[in-house]
């Protein structure tokens, strides 16, 4: 009777594990599963970037460094190896972007010109769709490493190598800067 009890616990403590490792790997593909989803629109937005350049282009020829900033982020892009480095890369285009939205600025014909307003309307279209899959991606990293961190699951998952990931922020304005109280003047 001893013996049976005794294979019992085993086999619960056997069931246990495989259910926590499970839902380890349950929650990673999610993860993997919610960056795919940012990918389209990363894709989306980089097919897009050199509409958008060569249109400022025509109206801000001077401006050759930035033309040069943005074609560099956008090639770090595609050598970008990993979610990791990936996510490092769109952060720079997007400072790379926001710059050269800076210079259109500058051009009130630029501003009027229908094409650029279509691609901006796009850009935007686009950017709200990445800043939805970002926070259901941003979500499912949350429970990844919320488990790989819980007792008894960080056990298995240090075993099994399984760590806690990084989310995915965006850094085109600093984080000191989100945080910082707006100035009220009147």
């Amino acid at each position: 009777m001893g013996f049976l009890v005794f294979l019992g616990v085993i086999a619960l403590i056997a069931f246990a594990l495989v259910g926590i490792y499970n839902r380890l790997v349950a929650l990673r593909q999610n993860r993997n599963n919610a960056f795919s989803d940012i990918e389209v629109q990363l894709k989306q937005r980089y097919d897009l970037v050199p509409q958008l350049v060569e249109t400022v282009k025509g109206y801000a020829a001077h401006e050759k460094g930035v033309f040069e900033a943005v074609t560099n982020a956008r090639a770090g892009i595609a050598q970008s190896h990993g979610t990791d480095q990936r996510i490092e890369a769109e952060k720079k285009l997007g400072g790379a972007l926001m710059t050269l939205f800076a210079v259109a600025e500058n051009y009130p014909q630029l501003k009027a010109d229908a094409n650029f307003q279509s691609l901006m309307a796009e850009l935007s279209d686009i950017e709200n769709k990445i800043a939805a899959s970002r926070r259901f991606f941003n979500n499912a990293t949350s429970e990844l490493n919320t488990a790989v961190e819980q007792f008894p699951a960080n056990v298995i998952a240090g075993k099994f190598g399984f760590k806690a990931e990084t989310f995915y922020e965006d850094t085109a304005v600093g984080r000191a800067e989100l945080e910082k109280a707006p100035a009220v003047k009147f």
